[in-house]
């Protein structure tokens, strides 16, 4: 018989999907789940293992999209413990799927742990259902922000939701050189504006991508000519290209704008937000790094989670997306770029507060792995 040094951690979330929010999600996950038991063996459930091997070399990856249950089975009968999370993945007809392998991971006995989760909408019985069940069961259930656990809480979850910070916060930046922007063809010397722009997907329905993309391009030429800046629009997912150059499409100052389309890491992009002078953008994780590095940022709500990251990065919070007409938007970005000096000195504030709450996520994690014993392993 032998006995292992370490225990086998397994993690499930929204991984190999070629976005680079959920991979800075995963990269901080894992750095902190090393640094707390650097003897773990890591398996990540991954939607596309290949991905995964490749930006995450050191740690065994597993397929469970297109895989039989047996196999998955065989797989969650290794671990010790299974990290749900972190990032966005409660939510209609998705909850189901991940729920069904954590439901399947603790009729083994392993036991789950909801690392900085995100939830909502959910609506439909069946998601909710399933989310009352695991939940309930859970070791300890994190969620990254106060909508999360309202959503939950109106599921049904009725046990007690700790709410911590996504844990992308707690990421470091690796260097984006001038070398590397001049590749991807932004000039040097001037003012350099990011957007982030994203399809409607299940997260924002309700969205009307014509209009929406008509009134990104008219806030775009604002940006271009107001600041006499160059605009940057920085996919977050390859998708995201699409709607760049749709954005472009109904533009007017189409020369001073790149898109950026380099296959990057997400400490890369984080790196690369220290060359803006301003942000505007859609996705999370784009405006989280903005925050990061300082830069004054312009949320554009289609979601909960970003209106409610907006409220606690101190910056503006509008209603939405499609609720905004371009007279106020384009005031609000004019404001915010004369108010830069003070918005920074308070977001770099607020900033530390996300970041320690985000590292309590780890704090929790921490306490669980402290009492997982490894299973016996009986040699062939």
């Amino acid at each position: 018989m032998l006995d292992r040094t370490g225990p086998t951690v397994g993690v499930l979330g929204s991984y190999g999907g070629r976005n680079l929010g959920d991979e800075a999600i995963l990269t901080s996950l894992l750095d902190d789940l090393r640094s707390r038991r650097p003897d773990a063996r890591i398996l990540v459930f991954s939607r596309h293992p290949e991905h995964t091997m490749e930006k995450h070399p050191g740690v065994e990856v597993v397929g469970w999209e297109g895989v039989s249950r047996q196999e998955t089975a065989a797989s969650l009968g290794e671990l010790d413990l299974l990290i749900l999370g972190g990032g966005g993945i409660l939510y209609n007809t998705e909850a189901r799927r991940y729920l069904r392998v954590a439901k399947a991971a603790q009729e083994r006995g392993v036991p789950v742990f909801t690392y900085a989760l995100g939830a909502g909408p959910l609506t439909e019985e069946t998601d909710c259902a399933i989310v009352r069940e695991v939940l309930s069961e859970a070791v300890e259930v994190t969620v990254r922000d106060e909508e999360s656990r309202l959503v939950l809480e109106e599921a049904g979850v009725t046990r007690t939701i700790h709410v911590t910070a996504d844990p992308a916060l707690l990421l470091e930046p690796e260097d984006f050189s001038e070398d590397m922007l001049r590749a991807e063809g932004v000039p040097a010397g001037r003012r350099l504006v990011g957007m982030s722009v994203r399809e409607p997907g299940k997260a924002a329905e309700h969205l009307d991508e014509e209009s929406y993309h008509q009134l990104l391009a008219q806030m775009g030429d604002f940006l271009v000519h107001r600041l006499d800046a160059q605009l940057l629009f920085v996919p977050m997912e390859r998708d995201d290209i699409r709607h760049s150059h749709a954005v472009l499409s109904h533009m007017t100052a189409v020369q001073d704008c790149r898109v950026l389309y380099g296959d990057y890491r997400p400490r890369q992009v984080l790196g690369l937000m220290r060359h803006l002078d301003l942000a505007v953008g859609m996705r999370l994780h784009f405006l989280i790094f903005n925050g990061l590095s300082g830069v004054p940022f312009l949320p554009l709500p289609y979601a909960g989670k970003v209106f409610d990251f907006a409220q606690q990065a101190g910056a503006p919070a509008l209603r939405g997306v499609m609720r905004e007409s371009v007279g106020p938007l384009l005031a609000q970005v004019d404001r915010l770029w004369d108010e830069r000096p003070t918005r920074v000195a308070d977001t770099r504030e607020r900033m530390a507060v996300l970041r320690t709450r985000s590292a309590e996520t780890g704090e929790r994690l921490g306490a669980v792995l402290e009492n997982i014993r490894p299973r016996t392993l009986i040699a062939a």
